[in-house]
């Protein structure tokens, strides 16, 4: 790892856009990880048990957002049957690179639209998550943690006029999968079959995802509410390593490294190795790291350092990037079904990535 450790540091006062190529090189080089065919499907009686991801920048400030789709476009019963799911796979893979979105990519939104749109269930109630994509609606669109989404909801919404018959829980869902692979990161196991919901009368209520101001009780809370224990909570905020948060939309500003747009464990060797302090600004409470003054930790990802329990989780990542790999591959796809009845028959899909 110290190789690989290497560049990250030499490359840390580096405009994050001029690395982004070199540093998905080495990532490539040094992650070993194994390829899925690209039409590969498992039965259904192997599927992800139904049943996540830290808080990708959780908001403070949103604006109004509302999808109304023509009825002749709502995707319900068995409409999926009638989708050609690798052909999806391709365009979403088509929509990620863009260098006028911020670091060239949409890959981190997707995910962070594709977590939001399920970290809203509950055990208890089984309201929630993925299924009717009720995160397009007001006022869950509205909710502050769900602030910047319509910039991914907007960037997917022509693939959704292009096959009708894909449901928006089945689409939202999907681009995470495929910005996780594509930047990178492991093969994530998906199934279709979520339909959509016509109107905003099962939105969830404000208050079920993480506010990233807070420490580790509250994530706990958060994330048992939903179904998940230390482990799996600790190897979903590893896809911190991914994106940047902005203070238009969550109060909190930049980037967690220096490779915001290729999947890795740095969020894990970032986190143990750089010393972290409060940064001096006129937003919240955020830290920034001493030595570059570039990246940034939230209060809620700096508790996986100080936490005994999450931090053993925490060291085992930032040593073994397989092991992290493997780990949030299985808690990302549990994530993405939750609360989701799925067809009998429904496949489970394996994407191969592009390159």
């Amino acid at each position: 790892m110290s190789a690989f450790r290497s560049v990250s540091r030499t490359v840390a006062r580096t405009p994050l856009r001029s690395i982004k190529q070199s540093q998905a090189v080495a990532v490539r080089a040094f992650a070993s990880r194994s390829q899925h065919g690209y039409q590969k499907q498992i039965p259904s009686k192997n599927a992800v048990n139904p049943g996540v991801l830290g808080a990708l920048a959780a908001g403070a400030l949103a604006g109004w957002y509302f999808y109304s789709s023509p009825s002749d476009q709502q995707a319900t019963g068995d409409s999926w049957r009638k989708v050609d799911f690798n052909k999806v796979y391709k365009d979403i893979a088509g929509l990620l690179e863009d260098e006028d979105y911020d670091d060239g990519s949409y890959g981190p939104v997707f995910v962070r639209l594709a977590w939001h749109a399920s970290g809203t269930f509950d055990t208890k109630t089984k309201t929630g998550g993925s299924n009717g994509a009720t995160i397009r609606f007001h006022p869950e669109a509205n909710h502050g943690a769900n602030a910047g989404l319509d910039v991914a909801r907007k960037r997917l919404e022509p693939l959704k006029k292009k096959y009708p018959n894909i449901s928006y829980g089945d689409l939202y869902t999907l681009a995470g999968v495929v910005a996780v692979q594509e930047l990178g990161g492991p093969t994530v196991r998906w199934r279709p079959g979520r339909s959509d919901d016509k109107s905003d009368q099962d939105c969830t209520p404000d208050g079920r995802l993480p506010d990233a101001a807070q420490g580790a009780d509250h994530v706990r809370d958060i994330f048992y509410r939903m179904g998940f224990n230390d482990q799996e909570i600790a190897a979903l905020v590893g896809a911190h390593a991914l994106g940047r948060c902005h203070s238009s939309r969550s109060g909190f500003e930049g980037p967690w490294n220096a490779s915001p747009t290729t999947f890795t464990n740095y969020f894990y060797t970032e986190l143990l190795e750089d010393k972290w302090v409060p940064k001096k600004w006129n937003g919240p409470f955020q830290y920034v790291d001493k030595q570059s003054g570039q990246f940034m930790m939230l209060p809620a990802d700096i508790a996986f350092k100080t936490d005994s329990q999450f931090r053993k989780h925490v060291e085992k990542y930032a040593a073994d990037q397989d092991a992290f790999f493997a780990d949030f591959s299985k808690a990302f796809a549990k994530l993405l079904e939750l609360g989701v009845k799925f067809p009998a028959d429904a496949p489970v899909y394996e994407f191969k990535t592009l390159e």
